[in-house]
């Protein structure tokens, strides 16, 4: 293959995962705004400029466009620790991999949410009690969890099949996530929407300290 040939290949990828991004955080804004049911898959497409064929080559359904955000943040977490120091305390590594997946993405800043951060918490918790993103919500959660026990497993030297440390870490790690977002969306007054940070470092930190009894 030429060096031009893998240019172009390199391009075309990299133009597919801009598409991908940029569908999904259409479907996430346009679902909080007018609600998940009021929302159709020419309405996502027609936000980003493709058509709705486009749409259903990246994705079957709106839910799982939505949760796409979601699955590749915590796909990249892997990828993140996989690249921290070997010498870093793993709890260290997983907080600065996490933390660096709630960062202000380029889409957020394109197109902020909505400027009532109570308006966009309400909708999110709309958004995310519908039965249809919940099972992509387990779906996502389960991908991401396999993968990031596997980059626990090449990180402490185990294994991810036989061994069950890696994925406690991995549960672990998905669990504090989780339970960062729904302590986020409960919050009164609601918090800004980069807001679950502190809450992610304040898991980890639990968890890496043992999780003692407050």
């Amino acid at each position: 293959m030429s060096t031009e040939d893998g240019a172009r290949i390199g391009l075309r990828e990299r133009k597919k995962r801009e598409t991908r991004a940029a569908l999904s955080w259409a479907a996430v804004r346009l679902a909080v705004e007018r609600g998940f049911d009021n929302v159709r898959v020419d309405d996502i497409a027609e936000a980003v400029g493709v058509s709705p064929r486009t749409f259903n080559n990246y994705f079957s359904s709106k839910a799982e466009a939505i949760v796409a955000r979601h699955l590749d943040r915590c796909l990249r977490v892997a990828e993140e620790l996989r690249r921290r120091p070997t010498t870093e305390p793993l709890w260290d590594s997983i907080t600065h991999a996490v933390l660096a997946q709630f960062a202000l993405t380029p889409e957020i800043t394109a197109n902020p949410p909505m400027a009532d951060a109570q308006q966009w918490v309400a909708g999110v918790r709309l958004m995310v009690a519908e039965p249809a993103m919940q099972g992509e919500f387990l779906r996502a959660g389960a991908i991401a969890e396999e993968e990031l026990a596997v980059a626990v497993a090449e990180r402490t030297g185990t294994d991810a099949e036989r061994d069950l440390y890696p994925r406690l870490v991995a549960g672990a790690v998905m669990a504090a996530t989780n339970a960062a977002m729904q302590h986020w969306m409960r919050a009164d007054p609601p918090m800004e929407p980069l807001g679950i940070a502190p809450l992610l470092s304040e898991a980890f930190a639990q968890f890496a300290a043992g999780l003692p009894t407050p």
